[in-house]
């Protein structure tokens, strides 16, 4: 993988006097939080954050061939509205070779039918597929919410999900029922991956990472713990890359942990040049040793480690690109159908940088 292309440390609030050929922004009517691009079509989908029930996701499109402020907007006709917050969107990882469907999460797991070859004025909506939820299962009026998925890969039929009630939740979409539950934490479930087929790991309120294999559903290995008592651990990126690393974030930390599965307990690196906290964090779709933060501070850092993450000094490590995006960073996303392409949240704002 290239060093990233943006220069280091660009303003986005700089754009009218010296446009930075790297980045684009979409400014949007509502703050945003989930962030998905399409690994079909150069689209994202980006999900508003307002605490109410009418939420929105807006699906924007741009022209990666020939980049420009102009060709990045939103599609109107392919946006629509959400119950609820979306805490996560993902495409279909399949792409081109699928039905091309947006999965969401907020009470319950959705998925939509975006057809993404018409980006006119004129395409056909977005329609509303299947709404997956356990209250039939649990015999309640309300399901507990979601907190993330993520949708398998190597197996598209199966999307796991995260809930505040300590379950993981395997589906399967493709009928629609649940595949298989679990008591995966003794706290909140706040984020979930895959890393193979039959394999994912969770982060919770418990502070642990614990990885689970669907051949044994009675047991996990916990490959984390917090080592500050009762502090959450908030999100989780399992590097595609190379299966033997994760990273996790913990809440209030400005520190990325970067664990190796194969030694439990302790992080084989802390990355910790962020002077807010953490919020996101993507292993590059196509280097083994690449990874992006972006936190409060507004900064958004691309990180190379060594062969050898276990390598990395006492006193850390420098990323090799620092961009500022002038505000707080929600959501970032880094995906393998644009690699050369990340999407950042600000505000009410999609920033997309070119890597």
């Amino acid at each position: 993988m290239d060093h990233p292309k943006l220069p280091p440390s660009t303003a986005a609030g700089a754009a009218d006097t010296a446009p930075n050929p790297h980045a684009f922004t979409c400014e949007l009517p509502h703050s945003i939080y989930a962030l998905a691009f399409s690994p079909a079509a150069p689209v994202l989908a980006a999900g508003s954050f307002l605490e109410d029930l009418h939420n929105r996701v807006s699906i924007l499109t741009f022209d990666p061939a020939h980049p420009s402020a102009a060709s990045f907007r939103a599609v109107p006709a392919l946006s629509f509205d959400h119950p609820y917050p979306p805490t996560k969107l993902q495409f279909n990882p399949r792409g081109a070779a699928s039905t091309p469907l947006l999965a969401s999460s907020s009470d319950a797991l959705r998925l939509w039918h975006a057809p993404l070859d018409d980006l006119s004025a004129a395409a056909p909506p977005t329609e509303l597929r299947s709404v997956l939820d356990n209250r039939k299962a649990s015999a309640s009026e309300f399901s507990a919410p979601l907190t993330s998925f993520d949708w398998n890969e190597i197996e598209p039929r199966r999307i796991g999900t995260a809930s505040i009630d300590t379950t993981c939740t395997v589906w399967d979409v493709e009928r629609g029922v649940v595949e298989t539950q679990l008591i995966a934490h003794d706290k909140a479930v706040h984020d979930i991956a895959w890393g193979e087929a039959g394999v994912f790991a969770s982060v919770s309120a418990d502070g642990s990472v614990r990885v689970f294999d669907l051949r044994d559903k009675e047991h996990s290995t916990i490959v984390y713990e917090s080592p500050r008592p009762d502090t959450p651990l908030l999100r989780l990126a399992w590097n595609r890359f190379d299966l033997r690393y994760m990273a996790a974030l913990l809440m209030d930390s400005s520190a990325v942990v970067v664990l190796d599965i194969r030694a439990p307990g302790v992080p084989v690196a802390e990355l910790h040049r962020h002077a807010g906290c953490v919020n996101a964090v993507a292993w590059a779709p196509q280097a083994p040793r690449h990874l992006c933060s972006g936190g409060d501070d507004g900064q958004a850092l691309i990180w190379e480690l060594p062969e050898t993450p276990a390598a990395v000094p006492a006193e850390g490590i420098d990323p090799v690109l620092v961009y500022d995006a002038g505000a707080e960073i929600n959501q970032l996303q880094w995906v393998a159908g644009h690699p050369d392409w990340m999407g950042i949240a600000i505000e009410n704002k999609v920033q997309l940088l070119r890597v």
